[in-house]
């Protein structure tokens, strides 16, 4: 076993969850040997054709990964990964924070063909395809931005890639959304966390319109900007927001899981040029995060 691949306690959670070979030909051989294939490009970003010669061919470990990343097998393990420790007791579902983070894109990220992709052997686009590939200029050139909401163990929950000039209070709906943990007794599965926490940059009237709806108590401190133009309108502005310090110590568990994610180097820098394959290097880095004990 190489430094960075799975241990037999990791390939022992993830290996019931993993796709089964149907028909002739033996279609899924060696999934060990090719997710440690990516998992090494994942910790260390180099190109593709670069892989060591003891994952097999570059090209099978590529494929595997794009073609995952295209129908959402991905996210099923992840999901199926976060039920498994539902079940075990090993999410914090106390306080759940969200937050954004900027990633820069490579220049081999750039120049994605403009024809629709087609998933391998289906004639169909990719589950997380986006016209844009989730790439905008800034300042600082090309960039990307994972918007994240992740639990109190400092792991992701969900997660939603965009443009990186995109503003993070709209997003905050979209990522809550995508919260889906199933449960091993059957049923709906779970989407609403005991507490939201948040920044200034997700205070908006919107969003605390919906997380009332949604019964998801939460503190989001209020800009000044808000403040003044509540009370400047009087009783048509509102009641004061509420305000808990205590509990807002806690936000920085959501920028700590943004480190732990960015140990990944596929992942601090982007190198993918579609966008839904960039969404399934992330799901493969918080896959990795679930699996440690």
């Amino acid at each position: 076993m190489g430094r960075g691949d799975l241990s037999d306690e990791e390939w022992a959670r993830l290996e019931p969850h993993l796709p089964r070979s149907a028909g002739r030909g033996g279609r899924w051989q060696c999934h060990r040997r090719v997710i440690n294939g990516i998992l090494f490009r994942q910790r260390t970003g180099l190109p593709w054709r670069d892989l060591p010669s003891r994952f097999g061919k570059w090209k099978t470990v590529h494929d595997r990964h794009r073609r995952w990343s295209a129908d959402g097998t991905w996210e099923r393990i992840l999901r199926a990964v976060q039920a498994e420790a539902d079940a075990e007791g090993r999410i914090d579902w106390s306080m759940v924070s969200v937050d954004s983070t900027s990633c820069r894109a490579h220049q081999h990220a750039a120049g994605a063909h403009s024809r629709l992709p087609i998933v391998s052997g289906r004639r169909s686009t990719p589950v997380r395809h986006r016209i844009d590939e989730a790439l905008g200029r800034s300042r600082g050139g090309l960039t990307c931005k994972i918007h994240l909401a992740g639990e109190g163990g400092r792991r992701p929950l969900a997660f939603v890639i965009t443009p990186g000039q995109w503003g993070d209070a709209p997003q905050l709906i979209p990522v809550l959304d995508q919260i889906r943990v199933p449960r091993s007794a059957g049923g709906h599965p779970r989407t609403r966390p005991d507490h939201l926490g948040g920044d200034k940059a997700y205070s908006s009237r919107r969003n605390r319109r919906y997380l009332r709806r949604r019964r998801i108590k939460h503190t989001i401190p209020e800009p000044k900007d808000q403040r003044a133009n509540r009370q400047r309108r009087g009783s048509k502005g509102g009641r004061p927001t509420r305000f808990d310090r205590e509990i807002y110590r806690r936000r920085n568990e959501v920028e700590r899981t943004i480190n732990r994610l960015k140990i990944f180097r596929a992942v601090a820098t982007r190198y993918d040029k579609r966008a839904y394959v960039f969404h399934g290097t992330v799901a493969v880095a918080s896959i990795r995060l679930w699996l440690r004990t």
